[in-house]
């Protein structure tokens, strides 16, 4: 597995992902966003027929999932098959199904293999894996770990930034049930021993970033003079 890797976790709206595909970008990183394969399979179920409450039907269409997610933060796309699905799996639809998918433990395991290995392949000097328990289940032995928080109100309001299709409440209501259901599964609000807290709640995005990336310094200092 790669040596230098960046785990991070964190609650929907704490900006996770776009401060990770920042950061990887600015290192000169690989980047893995790791939440894009969970709702990439609901997507994929939903397309399917399958109810995504029936976990044997999810756990049975999982041989069949043919995922492939790029790992270039200039270039990133999702795909399943040959359907380029990096924009559909962010509809507050897909979003209303994931959850109940993660709760699987199969789904959770076969998932968790997958990232491990696109880790383990990456040709880049290091990886940014972002999602909800890289810092405890996927790259729980990553060099630097930190979750990334922010008050719930902040979060609200930077996702509907982004889905400017859909109403404030509508967004804000997905936010807080998927955070809801998925901490019934993980816990991604509290930092596990050896975590860095990093709460974004009065930073702008540049500002975020550069404390990552501080986070990432101090950490490769201490190793190389430790």
């Amino acid at each position: 597995m790669t040596e230098l890797v960046l785990a991070m976790d964190g609650p929907a709206g704490s900006g996770k992902s776009s401060v990770s595909k920042a950061a990887a970008r600015r290192l000169g990183w690989a980047y893995l966003d790791t939440g894009a394969a969970y709702r990439a399979l609901g997507w994929y179920v939903v397309q399917r027929g399958v109810d995504p409450t029936d976990a044997a039907a999810v756990i049975d269409s999982l041989p069949d999932f043919d995922y492939r997610v790029g790992t270039d933060p200039d270039g990133y796309h999702v795909f399943v098959g040959e359907h380029d699905v990096t924009t559909a799996i962010r509809e507050p639809e897909v979003t209303a199904v994931v959850s109940a998918i993660a709760r699987v433990p199969e789904v959770r395991t076969f998932l968790t293999g997958l990232f491990r290995d696109i880790v383990r392949h990456s040709e880049k000097p290091g990886i940014v894996v972002e999602g909800r328990d890289i810092t405890t289940v996927v790259c729980p032995d990553a060099p630097v770990r930190i979750l990334l928080t922010a008050d719930e109100a902040v979060r609200m309001a930077r996702r509907a930034a982004e889905l400017t299709e859909h109403s404030a409440a509508h967004v804000g209501e997905a936010l807080r049930r998927r955070d809801a259901a998925d901490a019934r599964v993980v816990d991604f609000m509290n930092a596990a021993e050896g975590v860095t807290t990093l709460d974004s709640t009065d930073l702008d995005f540049d500002q975020t970033v550069d404390a990552v990336l501080a986070v990432v310094q101090n950490v490769v200092q201490k190793e190389t003079h430790g």
